[in-house]
C-alpha cells in the first residue's frame, strides 16, 4: 500500500492542505483550522504540486502538469475528467457538462460529482457556476470561489468567458 504524505502551502484564500502518494497528488482541500493540520510528509510529487500552486497563486501558471488521482465512481470520474476540460479563465454551467456528458437529465448528479472533487483548483470544480451566471456551491466557500475566478479574469486578459448552454 502506498505512503501518504502531506505538505501545506499558505494561499491568498487560506492554508491548503495537499495529500498523496509516491505517483499522484490525491487531494487538494482548504483547511477551516489549525487542529486539522498535522505534520508533514513530503515527497517529490507533493513538491511539485506545491510548486505549481504556488506558480497558479502568482498568476504565472494557467496549466498542471502535477500527476493526479482520486477515487470515486465511473460518473464522477467522467464529471471530472469533463471539469479538467474547462479551460483557464473561462465558466461553464452545470447544464453544460451534464449535456458535455451525453445525459442533460443529469445535471444534479453533475453538481453532486463537483462537490466530491478532492482536487480543487487542479480539477477546477471552481469553473462551474449555476445557469443564470450565479455563484453556486463550493467546499471552500463561495467567497473562495468568487477569488478564484476574479483571480483567473486577472490574468486572462481580464475578459471572462462563460459558457451557459
Amino acid at each position: 500500500m502506498p505512503s501518504k504524505h502531506v505538505t501545506y502551502l499558505k494561499s491568498p484564500i487560506g492554508q491548503i492542505k495537499n495529500t498523496g502518494d509516491e505517483t499522484s497528488v490525491n487531494s487538494i482541500l482548504f483547511i477551516f483550522n489549525d487542529t486539522e493540520m498535522e505534520e508533514e510528509i513530503i515527497n517529490p510529487v507533493l513538491a511539485q504540486c506545491k510548486k505549481e500552486l504556488s506558480e497558479y497563486f502568482s498568476g504565472k501558471r494557467k496549466d498542471f502538469e502535477v500527476p493526479i488521482s482520486q477515487a470515486g465512481t465511473e460518473f464522477q470520474q467522467r464529471v471530472w475528467n469533463e471539469l479538467s476540460k474547462i479551460p483557464y479563465g473561462k465558466t461553464v454551467s452545470y447544464n453544460f457538462i451534464a449535456e458535455s456528458l451525453g445525459d442533460k437529465k443529469s445535471v444534479r448528479a453533475v453538481g453532486t460529482s463537483n462537490g466530491k472533487n478532492q482536487l480543487s483548483i487542479i480539477v477546477p470544480c471552481h469553473r462551474v457556476i449555476g445557469s443564470d451566471g450565479s455563484l453556486t456551491g463550493y467546499a471552500g466557500g463561495l467567497w473562495r470561489k468568487k477569488w478564484l475566478l476574479n483571480h483567473e479574469k486577472e490574468f486572462s486578459d481580464g475578459e471572462m468567458q462563460i459558457e451557459m448552454f
